[in-house]
């Protein structure tokens, strides 16, 4: 197991550096070609917990420090194995030792010959104190939330009666939700093939389900067939909040990797354009509506910009902006980390480009979606405020669920989905041109 924890600790370090954990993870495992399927899951599974629960652990480490480490490798194989400590199965004895060997594992430059020892004495004091080291980070917010200082206090401003509950849902594990293809099949009678294979399952609308216990993709029936999808509950709201008409054309733009632009066609026949500024993303945007036996128009282009526009006018536009993914934080867990205060105010600049550009290929009396899957005000609502100000021939229209959806799953503040139980944090807006 012990590889697993330098695999782990290997990516940790990367993030704490500013790289994307799935970068930083495929990077890591490249230094252990012989590690068997177990053990990279297990890196996995320790590196998203690290990150996961990483404001705490620090908190702990911090303290059973006198100095700063200078080699950042052994500070991360500490902080895997206090969050083991802390939050895994594991047996005690056990992890101190593994973090000892992968410590003496360590190559290029070597650790000195101390560090093992220190290694070992941190972990010991850590389980012998661990009370006594818990009642010193009473009143510790980024203790206990797990979450950056500036983090936390935006959202005690921006939701004074919420943000306990978002910072405490983004520590959870997120829920695997499927979207039944509805031109292949119907979500009750999916159901009920899950249930003769024992798979238990949660029926949330008329397209989505949630598997009790996620499971890997490949394992998921119908999935390889183009029966199902994964996808958040909170996002199959996007297509549905769209009006979509038989017949319109239609814009997905910043669409890849392309979950809301097949649902956008198993719902309504329609002429779309789904574009992106990446053409390796749109390659799997390609994937996906090949699986669900879909077709659209593939565009490379900047949503910024109008280069790409041949002058069609759209009758519905989905604008899924960049942002800086804050409501989506339990299934990326280095977001909290790798984020600082002030992209926010980069992904507003961003937006603000984007918005009145997609605008110009708006028909009259078309319909522009506006989506985040931020929790912030700056990209959200205020973004659409600022819009608003500047462009006369544009209302905001009151948001309503579609049918089938209802309260009991969506949690929601006007347009402002909240993390939840059920599903991640988005924002929607929707916009007609008058």
């Amino acid at each position: 197991m012990y590889i697993s924890q330098q695999i782990a600790a290997n990516a940790v370090n990367q993030v704490l550096a500013g790289r994307n954990l799935n970068l930083a993870l495929s990077g890591a495992l490249t230094h252990f070609p012989n590690a068997t399927p177990q053990q990279r899951g297990g890196a996995q599974d320790l590196s998203y917990g690290t990150l996961r629960f990483y404001g705490e652990i620090d908190a702990y480490l911090y303290q059973l420090l006198e100095k700063p480490l200078t080699d950042g490798r052994i500070h991360t194989i500490l902080l895997v194995a206090i969050y083991q400590l802390l939050h895994d199965k594991a047996d005690a004895f056990t992890v101190v030792n593994q973090a000892v060997h992968a410590v003496s594992q360590l190559k290029r430059p070597a650790p000195k010959a101390w560090a093992k020892g220190l290694v070992n004495a941190i972990l010991r004091n850590f389980l012998r104190q661990k009370a006594t080291l818990a009642k010193k980070l009473n009143g510790n917010l980024q203790a206990h939330f797990s979450y950056p200082d500036w983090w936390i206090k935006k959202l005690q401003k921006q939701y004074p009666n919420n943000w306990e509950a978002m910072l405490t849902i983004g520590n959870q594990h997120p829920p695997m939700t499927l979207r039944v293809n509805a031109r292949q099949e119907q979500a009750e009678n999916y159901l009920k093939l899950l249930q003769r294979q024992d798979i238990e399952a949660v029926y949330f609308s008329a397209e989505a389900i949630t598997l009790t216990k996620p499971l890997p993709v490949e394992k998921v029936t119908g999935f390889n067939n183009g029966v199902v999808s994964v996808q958040d509950y909170g996002a199959q709201l996007a297509a549905h909040l769209l009006d979509l008409q038989t017949g319109q054309y239609v814009l997905d733009a910043c669409c890849a990797p392309g979950g809301k632009t097949s649902h956008i066609l198993e719902l309504a026949n329609v002429h779309l354009t789904a574009l992106d500024n990446d053409e390796t993303r749109l390659q799997r945007v390609q994937s996906n509506l090949t699986r669900l036996k879909l077709s659209a128009k593939l565009l490379v282009g900047d949503a910024a910009k109008n280069d790409w526009f041949d002058g069609q006018l759209f009758d519905r536009i989905l604008a899924d902006v960049p942002c800086t993914a804050s409501g989506i934080v339990r299934r990326h867990v280095d977001i909290k980390w790798l984020r600082r205060e002030a992209d926010i105010a980069s992904f507003a600049a961003q937006q603000a480009k984007i918005l009145p550009s997609l605008w110009q290929t708006l028909a009259k009396g078309g319909k522009l979606l506006y989506v985040t899957c931020s929790v912030f005000y700056e990209e959200n609502q205020g973004q659409v405020n600022q819009f608003l100000q500047n462009n006369a021939d544009a209302t905001q229209l009151p948001f309503a669920l579609p049918l089938g959806y209802s309260t009991q799953h969506l949690t929601h503040l006007d347009g402002q989905l909240l993390p939840s139980p059920a599903h991640d944090g988005f924002f929607y807006a929707l916009l007609q041109k008058n």
